[in-house]
């Protein structure tokens, strides 16, 4: 075993739980595995201050950090992936029938540059024809990365709760608020599985909610580090992916992910540039438009050379 520690970040999934209980290791390196909660505090511990050596990285986020000139590299590692119908909550008295209703109105979400947020406001606008500029974007909380501005139609609310925003009027509509337990908030999709799994059908986009970033100067420093992560993650995922197979759920971190099994096949953990690659274009044109990046970037341009060609 090599002397060499990485100070690790992830979330505990199923494919995520070999890593940790040592069941799969790797001889290049050992892992400190550091428990953060809630998840989203890994991104910005790691854009904010480097803290780690491997972390878990929201997809807009890594592009947000990309552009202002942060030192980490992403892999083509896809921990987690998502649809976005069902996180839209609206307040029953709001007049919001339908997405273009979200027009003129207040939509709460935590940061503008959430990777739901991203991927929820593509949605409405290239299939529903929402005019984005014409909601106020309201947020419950800051921007992992501190440089970035906001467009002029977001504002910030001292309420960190988007739930009670929406309980007491704040917000008409929000994405991302969880379960609210009301009868004052309902869906805006009530079948938003249905509503899913026509999307992808339709687009072939399997959107990417979180990948692997590895710092800048470890990539740099450490010949084979990206393929040697590759590895392991790979041979940490296999067996969950196998089991998920057999359709059996332990816990609700299985459930979602057979849930999304459901719309795009036996492999809802996908890794690799190449599968990846069309929606990485897609998530990217939404995030110059949406005034997050300031120009298109070519996708493998995200990730190390080496890395590209493995599946």
């Amino acid at each position: 075993m090599s002397d060499l520690v990485l100070k690790t970040a992830i979330a505990n999934y199923g494919h995520t739980t070999p890593l940790k209980d040592g069941s799969v290791t790797s001889d290049m390196f050992s892992m400190e595995h550091v428990e953060i909660s809630p998840v989203p505090m890994i991104f910005r511990r790691m854009v904010r201050n480097l803290e780690f050596d491997v972390a878990e990285m929201a997809l807009a986020t890594y592009l947000c950090s990309r552009a202002h000139g942060k030192r980490f590299t992403g892999l083509p590692i896809f921990l987690t992936h998502d649809f976005y119908h069902g996180g839209i909550l609206v307040r029953a008295r709001s007049g919001i029938d339908s997405p273009k209703d979200l027009e003129g109105k207040r939509v709460g979400v935590r940061s503008y540059t959430l990777t739901p947020g991203v991927w929820t406001r593509a949605l409405l606008r290239t299939e529903y024809d929402v005019d984005l500029d014409a909601v106020t974007w309201v947020l419950s909380g800051d921007e992992h990365v501190a440089e970035f501005v906001e467009p002029d139609n977001v504002v910030s609310s001292p309420n960190a709760d988007l739930g009670d925003m929406l309980l007491t009027g704040e917000i008409d509509a929000a994405i991302g608020a969880g379960q609210v337990d009301s009868p004052d908030v309902l869906p805006l999709f009530p079948n938003s599985l249905d509503a899913d799994k026509a999307w992808h059908e339709k687009t072939g986009l399997y959107p990417i909610s979180h990948m692997l970033v590895v710092k800048d100067d470890l990539l740099e420093s450490q010949s084979g580090i990206a393929e040697e992560l590759w590895d392991l993650f790979s041979r940490a995922r296999a067996p969950y992916v196998e089991r998920l197979r057999t359709g059996k759920a332990t816990d609700a971190g299985d459930e979602a992910f057979l849930k999304r099994a459901a719309i795009v096949g036996d492999d809802p953990i996908p890794f690799g540039f190449e599968r990846a690659r069309a929606t990485l274009e897609a998530f990217i044109g939404f995030n110059v438009e949406q005034g997050i990046i300031p120009e298109a970037v070519d996708p493998a341009s995200l990730f190390p050379t080496t890395t590209l060609a493995l599946a």
